[in-house]
């Protein structure tokens, strides 16, 4: 069925939808995945499916989740079953790992993602990097900014610690409100994240590491001193000798972040 021949739906924003409408930009997008006929690619809020047309005839298998069911009987309508898989659902309690498993393949994530949840599906992913091969999404521009942000800057926290540790992150281009239904107040940016199986710098323990890095930024503001004292105490550390305790966290790079967790 052509996808034109089914009434466009009505954005919800309680769902946080803007659906993209400007196919010069979802041609980008589509591009810029470069899918390939091998790949299996999980698409995050398809809406109207504006990416998913270009991808449903160029990969292997295409896993579309959506919490919204108007969306997933729509797509359902349009596309042969035997191309496309649908999961009504929150992807966030979507097992990815289950459906690499299934597929026999690593995934490839692609999606224009409500801007609401947008760091608990990139933690989501990172968690799962080991079935995920690589990620491009469109995102506020504020929180792709974060992703590749450096240290004394402000956008420099835990997500851009886990980002840079566990994956090589690209911005490729932002995307005007222009292109959108309903327009957004902000401006958009695609990201591209090449997921590492093993991290950037070596890490002794994953779990101190993640514990650290959440404990130290949750107080950002105050030094290493006193908040790495209440996070040794409750694991049952002690404070590492030969490190400047009296910086901030943002002070430090992923590296020396690192190089603290594995001391302890």
């Amino acid at each position: 069925m052509n996808a034109r021949a089914i009434a466009s739906l009505r954005p919800k924003k309680s769902l946080g939808q803007n659906f993209l409408r400007d196919e010069n930009i979802a041609r980008k997008i589509v591009a810029a995945v470069a899918p390939k006929t091998t790949d299996v690619v999980v698409e995050i809020g398809p809406g109207e499916g504006a990416l998913t047309k270009y991808l449903v005839t160029a990969v292997r298998r295409l896993v579309v989740v959506d919490l919204d069911e108007r969306v997933i009987q729509r797509l359902a309508q349009q596309f042969p079953a035997e191309r496309m898989q649908v999961v009504h659902g929150d992807f966030l309690e979507t097992d990815l790992d289950a459906l690499a498993l299934a597929a026999g393949a690593d995934l490839r994530i692609v999606g224009n993602i409500p801007y609401n949840i947008t760091s608990p599906i990139l933690f989501h992913l990172l968690d799962h990097r080991t079935h995920v091969h690589d990620v491009t999404m469109m995102m506020q521009r504020e929180v792709a900014r974060r992703l590749v942000a450096g240290p004394r800057t402000k956008e420099y926290g835990i997500l851009s610690v886990f980002t840079q540790l566990f994956s090589d992150a690209t911005h490729l281009f932002d995307v005007p409100p222009t292109v959108f239904y309903p327009k957004p107040d902000v401006t958009s940016s695609v990201i591209q994240l090449q997921m590492r199986l093993i991290p950037r710098y070596p890490l002794r323990d994953e779990g101190t590491f993640r514990r650290m890095v959440r404990t130290v930024f949750g107080k950002r503001r105050k030094m290493l001193r006193n908040t790495l004292k209440e996070f040794v105490e409750k694991e049952g550390l002690a404070l590492p000798k030969g490190f400047d305790l009296e910086q901030r966290p943002e002070d430090l790079t992923v590296a020396q972040l690192a190089a603290l967790s594995n001391a302890l």
